[in-house]
Formats: C-alpha cells, sequence, structure tokens
C-alpha cells in the first residue's frame, strides 16, 4: 500500500512556505531542521501547531516544510497556512473548522513601495520653514 502525501503551499506577507505532509507520528522537519531547533519562540510553535490542535490530528502526521521569505513570525503564519490547506486536502470536513478559526484565509500584507520626494512610503522629509 502506498501512502498518501499531501502537499500545500502557505503565505504570509513575503514568507512562502512548500508543507508536505505524510501520515506518522507527528515529527516536524522546517529547512531540514527540528521544530525546536528552528524557532525559539514559543509562540511560533504554538501558532505552528494551531491548525493540528484544532482539527485533532496532532501526533497523526509528518510534517515536512521548506519556507523562505520574511521574518520569523510571518514564516510561522506561512507554516499554518499550509499546514491549513494540507489538512483541507486530507479530509474536506475540516473546512468548516479551519475557515471559522481563519486559518485559510492568507495574510496579504507587504511592505509598501517607497515614493519619490519622500523618505519612506509615508514618511516625509523634515520640513523647514527657513
Amino acid at each position: 500500500m502506498e501512502e498518501k502525501v499531501l502537499y500545500a503551499t502557505g503565505k504570509r506577507k513575503s514568507a512562502i512556505a512548500r508543507v508536505r505532509i505524510v501520515s506518522g507520528n507527528g515529527s516536524f522537519k522546517i529547512n531540514k531542521k527540528t521544530l525546536d531547533d528552528y524557532f525559539s519562540r514559543e509562540t511560533s510553535k504554538m501558532i505552528i501547531k494551531q491548525p493540528l490542535e484544532l482539527t485533532d490530528t496532532k501526533g497523526k502526521y509528518d510534517i515536512t516544510v521548506n519556507v523562505k521569505g520574511g521574518g520569523t513570525t510571518s514564516q510561522a503564519g506561512a507554516i499554518k497556512h499550509g499546514i491549513s490547506k494540507a489538512l483541507l486536502e486530507a479530509n474536506a470536513d475540516f473546512r468548516g473548522i479551519l475557515k471559522s478559526a481563519g486559518f485559510l484565509t492568507r495574510d496579504s500584507r507587504v511592505k509598501e513601495r517607497k515614493k519619490y520626494g519622500q523618505r519612506k512610503a509615508r514618511a516625509k522629509f523634515q520640513f523647514s520653514k527657513r
């Protein structure tokens, strides 16, 4: 019997996470490192595990992630989005639970571009009357 491998892409701001889920014992590999080695903050680890806890699938899947771009919090959000989409592919009944929790919505915020004649996107150069 062949194991079913599920793939999904999660995004948040400028972070992109490619998630691969296989049935297993609940191990995490993020960029070839363990979850504890890659993320030092407990909140990031908690964010990643939220979809699994919500759907009662914690410990049922081995998760391998390749993530790049953004900061650590943004990467954690991208991984959460990818795991949610992969779980939805595994079982369509999870859609209502994940959708109501807001895990299937992509966080599309990106940095606004710098405008000419200004210091940054919105910050202006200091004005002096004289």
